[in-house]
């Protein structure tokens, strides 16, 4: 006497919406997650120029701070005042009390003062590496 098996239909088909459910929402957690470096560089600033600037290399928990033609001082895009930065880079050296660091970009045509304003925060704050910067090549 032989036994008839029968093929189940479900081993045969694979289903794959679980497959792309999960990998739909990995590529959702990356895109979310990830910092995008262009976030600081949202401002229409023209750098000033200088013989002797070396390339700037990125390092990490950097903070970036922008001054305008007009003298406004700007964090991540946001117009800033001094006392809110203060706060900001306080709580940012506390967090990162050995190697924090700050960009100052200024406009080639504002005034020193206030940058001077930001470099004395800084001070205060205890931020000691501190930076302003410059684009090369020739002043013009």
């Amino acid at each position: 006497m032989a036994i008839e098996l029968k093929k189940s239909n479900v081993a045969g088909t694979l289903s794959l919406t679980p497959l792309i459910d999960v990998v739909f929402l990995l590529l959702i957690f990356f895109l979310v997650t990830s910092e995008f470096e262009d976030e600081e560089r949202r401002l229409d600033i023209v750098l000033p120029s200088a013989t002797s600037a070396v390339p700037m290399t990125s390092k990490p928990r950097e903070v970036v701070v922008d001054v305008d033609s007009a003298g406004k001082i700007y964090l991540r895009g946001k117009i800033t005042p001094l006392e809110e930065l203060e706060e900001l880079l306080k709580k940012a050296v506390a967090n990162n009390p050995t190697n924090q660091t700050v960009v100052i970009r200024a406009d080639q045509a504002t005034s020193f003062q206030p940058v001077v304003n930001v470099m004395d925060v800084c001070n205060r704050t205890g931020v000691s590496d501190y930076s302003v910067t410059t684009k090369d090549g020739p002043a013009g």
